[in-house]
């Protein structure tokens, strides 16, 4: 089978493009299933539940998110009674919402996906090593293919993540940093690796916000409002094909601007002085 995983989403310039993309991509690519990273889909921080609905009644199948989930307050009630919607798995107790998840293809394939999040510079919540062994083990036999976005920051976590996981899941995407990496790779163990999916959002940016709030920040060490990026939007993932009677990954390949159809250019004036 064929999946596709798209990087953070980042804001309504991220959401139009993965909706613009997702049927040319399911049909030019002939995907059985297209997710997401959905965790900066509403104003470029956080997940509204409006906002979730939007993207999965628009093509998104599946959606995992992040560090940035809480951010919008009626999100913990929607991740109660949403069942394509998972946060990361090693939150404390008790957290809203569950860390593992099914989804059904029309061919029906059972798929779960697996949300972790790193410690390496980002919050000191629970062990990702040790939630990632938990939720396999609460799996059914019967789900061979297994996809897990570990939402971290270093690259050395997600690749012990990757070596940890090899040959228990079909793969482990990285996602966060919203730049996409170019170590694409099925491990020996026939788990594909990548250390980090990219984003849906505005480029030229930074990571999808205003550059110039950005450089504010860096360059005074004071607190500077983030704005998204009013540039044109690009979408970023990867392609997966996977044996579904094994769960191993045959290939992957990252998605290309020509997979997405998306804009991809500079605009005179885009960042104004």
């Amino acid at each position: 089978m064929r999946i596709g995983f798209l990087g953070d989403i980042v804001g309504r310039p991220g959401r139009n493009a993965a909706l613009n993309a997702a049927p040319h991509l399911k049909r030019n690519l002939g995907l059985d299933l297209l997710a997401a990273n959905g965790e900066n889909a509403s104003g470029g921080v956080g997940l509204a539940p409006d906002s979730a609905e939007v993207l999965l009644a628009g093509g998104v199948d599946f959606l995992t998110s992040g560090n940035h989930i809480w951010k919008h307050r009626e999100i913990g009630a929607y991740l109660d009674t949403c069942d394509r919607l998972v946060r990361p798995a090693n939150f404390p107790a008790p957290a809203p919402g569950r860390g593992v998840g099914v989804f059904r293809t029309s061919s029906g394939i059972s798929v779960a996906f697996v949300n972790l999040q790193g410690r390496t510079f980002m919050e000191p919540i629970d062990c990702p090593f040790a939630a990632a062994d938990r939720a396999l083990a609460s799996l059914p036999e019967d789900v061979q293919v297994i996809l897990v976005d570990f939402h971290a920051e270093a690259t050395s976590e997600k690749t012990a993540m990757g070596f940890h996981l090899d040959g228990r899941v079909s793969a482990v995407l990285g996602t966060h940093t919203h730049a996409p990496t170019a170590d694409a790779v099925v491990l020996p163990g026939g788990t594909a690796y990548l250390s980090d999916l990219g984003m849906c959002g505005p480029w030229p940016s930074c990571l999808g916000m205003d550059p110039r709030a950005i450089l504010t920040r860096f360059k005074t060490g004071r607190p500077s409002r983030f704005t998204v990026s009013k540039a044109p939007a690009v979408v970023q993932g990867a392609v997966l094909d996977i044996d579904e009677k094994t769960g191993k990954s045959r290939a992957i390949r990252l998605l290309t601007r020509e997979d997405g159809e998306v804009a991809h250019k500079t605009e005179k004036g885009l960042f104004p002085a």
